[in-house]
């Protein structure tokens, strides 16, 4: 996902993460949509309580949607399926594959980022270890992470003072509040009922994401 060029930085991004549960014809659509909106880096398809053949069928169905619009494809957890079906990289939390061993098994191309919720010493073990990037979070409540602990955008701010390495900010992020934790330093939103359930359709929401982005750029 890349690292900002020393002293200036990369404009932040959008992350989209998607709903836990999918109907995949009407989520294929609403992807697509999404990605009308404007600018997005990544996607993370988090199924998690899902059975396996749910994840493959709709990552053969999404990722190629992604991959035309040049955005990365990560799934959640799943290093072993990551690997099998060949997107872009995983996304492990801290009970998952420990990041080492995923880089093992996916190799020094694969986008891996590494949970590390309000913790500096867990974001710089990742860091070290050569995560491409820390997710930190909830900044606010959340039902897609509703047992996670709070974080504070300070954290932001400290981290894109300490590294390179881009940070996600994630946890109820709304194009209401996302503009304190841009102000802060995240590097990418990474946001799911926000897109997904905002009141215009997700083609909107991912329009007026990256307007809030210009605004906080621009000053």
């Amino acid at each position: 996902m890349g690292t900002a060029p020393e002293n200036e930085r990369e404009r932040p991004r959008l992350y989209l993460i998607s709903p836990p549960v999918i109907d995949l014809d009407a989520f294929e659509a609403d992807f697509r949509e999404a990605l009308k909106g404007g600018d997005v880096g990544c996607f993370q398809l988090r199924l998690k309580d899902s059975p396996a053949e749910e994840v493959i069928a709709a990552t053969k169905r999404l990722f190629p949607i992604a991959e035309e619009a040049g955005v990365a494809f990560l799934l959640n957890d799943d290093v072993d399926l990551a690997k099998e079906l060949g997107v872009d990289g995983v996304h492990v939390g801290q009970d998952d594959m420990p990041y080492k061993r995923a880089r093992e098994l996916l190799g020094p191309e694969a986008i891996i980022g590494v949970t590390c919720k309000n913790s500096k010493h867990l974001a710089m073990v990742a860091g070290d270890d050569g995560a491409d990037y820390v997710a930190f979070g909830a900044f606010f409540p959340s039902s897609t992470k509703a047992n996670t602990v709070k974080a504070e955008p300070e954290l932001l701010a400290w981290w894109s003072e300490t590294t390179l390495i881009p940070s996600v900010a994630i946890g109820g992020i709304t194009v209401e509040n996302a503009g304190v934790l841009l102000e802060s330093g995240a590097d990418f939103l990474a946001v799911a009922g926000g897109i997904w359930d905002y009141k215009d359709g997700p083609k909107e929401a991912v329009a007026a994401f990256n307007r809030v982005i210009d605004k906080v750029v621009a000053n």
